[in-house]
């Protein structure tokens, strides 16, 4: 299949030689091509130009872009999509003035949602998450990464990673696990962690890499979560069984675990709400991804990632969404990309990038997405007609997503 798209107001990422990370000042560097044609031939971009300069080639279709404009599709690095419920009773709960951490107390957040998890089948639990993947696919997700996190047993772990595994084969998009079996403690292990640390290192990976389940390992390390040594002795067993590193760190604290996640060559440090001057040192010259989550933000009025002063500071940043039925009940990038622009005080330039080329770097999928380069997969968004990509951080609230297109092929759900 040969497909020409002429007339496009906007050709947006438009890169010719791979860039993996955008860092600093590199982070406004947005390229872009007006009134362009892209040329798309199977699952991958052959060639795109100038429209004075479009080829006479035979395709098998042409599809007119005019007034509209095409973009990479957004890549979530960050996500739970896999869940039993919604928990809207929390939701409540916080309006009337119940913190993220009470409401934990009383039986609500994580160790809820694991209970719900205990009892729903893996059919059940697929067809449920099948659902919020194609809801996010359309409104221009082309890559997810998805969580356990819910199980906290052995069984329910692996049921989950299934789950995810069974996602990835049956949608286009790639859809990439993260073992996050370092979530919570469960309620039996609240007086003795230890052995449910070696639980995961003597049960779970053993058996996550027999299947070959996950590509990451993940630890929530907060104050009342897993502390740094315990953090640490999760990294070191999840490595030796081929996971690599990524962690929830610094959203309610900072005590330094951005550091140990450098340390560890993490590929991403997500959350960051909370940043000292000491972490972002820790930061600088890693290879090390720093994700920002603001929907998280947003959702329990906690603060947002100082992405300001981090890009200020010379570093790199990601965006991803947290989708979870706790702290951040929403996949929608496009929201994120303008809570980016209207809290954190990102540019478009910025937020667009965060949210492509370095959320791709996220998720180790650099090669084959995150721009409009030559070779790299046809995963885009042809907008409706805007006056401009800023224009999609301003609309915020509206849906300005035309058509999407996965592997060349429009996609409809």
């Amino acid at each position: 299949m040969k497909t020409l798209f002429t007339n496009i107001k906007t050709l947006v990422q438009v890169r010719e030689n791979e860039v993996q990370m955008l860092s600093g000042k590199n982070m406004q560097n947005l390229p872009i091509i007006e009134e362009a044609y892209l040329f798309v031939e199977g699952d991958v971009i052959v060639d795109y130009g100038k429209m004075e300069s479009c080829p006479t080639i035979k395709v098998d279709e042409v599809i007119d872009c005019s007034g509209k404009i095409i973009l990479p599709t957004w890549i979530d690095s960050h996500t739970h999509i896999v869940y039993a419920d919604h928990r809207e009773g929390e939701f409540v709960d916080k309006i009337k003035g119940l913190s993220y951490e009470e409401i934990a107390a009383k039986g609500g957040g994580i160790l809820n949602s694991a209970e719900k998890l205990a009892q729903a089948g893996e059919d059940e639990l697929f067809e449920q998450a099948a659902k919020r993947v194609e809801e996010v696919i359309m409104m221009g997700t082309g890559a997810l990464e998805i969580k356990s996190g819910y199980g906290l047993s052995t069984e329910n772990e692996l049921k989950m990673l299934r789950v995810i595994k069974r996602l990835n084969e049956h949608y286009p998009i790639p859809i990439i696990a993260t073992f996050l079996g370092a979530h919570a403690f469960p309620k039996k292990y609240l007086n003795k962690p230890d052995a449910y640390i070696q639980e995961i290192i003597t049960q779970m990976l053993p058996q996550i890499e027999k299947e070959k389940l996950a590509a990451f390992v993940d630890v929530f390390c907060e104050k009342n979560y897993f502390d740094l040594e315990q953090t640490e002795r999760i990294l070191v067993a999840a490595k030796k069984h081929g996971l690599t590193p990524k962690i929830h760190v610094n959203q309610f604290n900072s005590f330094g675990g951005v550091a140990l996640g450098v340390k560890h060559k993490a590929l991403s440090l997500d959350h960051l709400e909370v940043m000292t001057d000491a972490d972002m040192e820790a930061l600088k010259g890693s290879r090390t991804m720093p994700v920002a989550l603001p929907g998280c933000s947003f959702f329990l009025g906690i603060p947002y990632t100082p992405a300001r002063k981090m890009i200020d500071a010379g570093l790199p940043i990601a965006l991803a969404t947290d989708y979870n039925p706790g702290s951040s009940p929403s996949g929608n990038m496009n929201f994120v990309v303008a809570t980016a622009c209207i809290k954190m005080k990102m540019t478009p330039e910025e937020a667009i990038n965060a949210a492509t080329v370095n959320a791709a770097y996220a998720l180790g999928l650099s090669k084959n997405y995150g721009s409009i380069s030559k070779g790299k997969k046809a995963n885009f968004i042809l907008t409706k007609e805007i006056p401009s990509y800023a224009f999609i951080p301003y609309s915020f609230g509206n849906n300005l997503i035309k058509k999407i297109f996965v592997d060349g092929k429009e996609i409809n759900y």
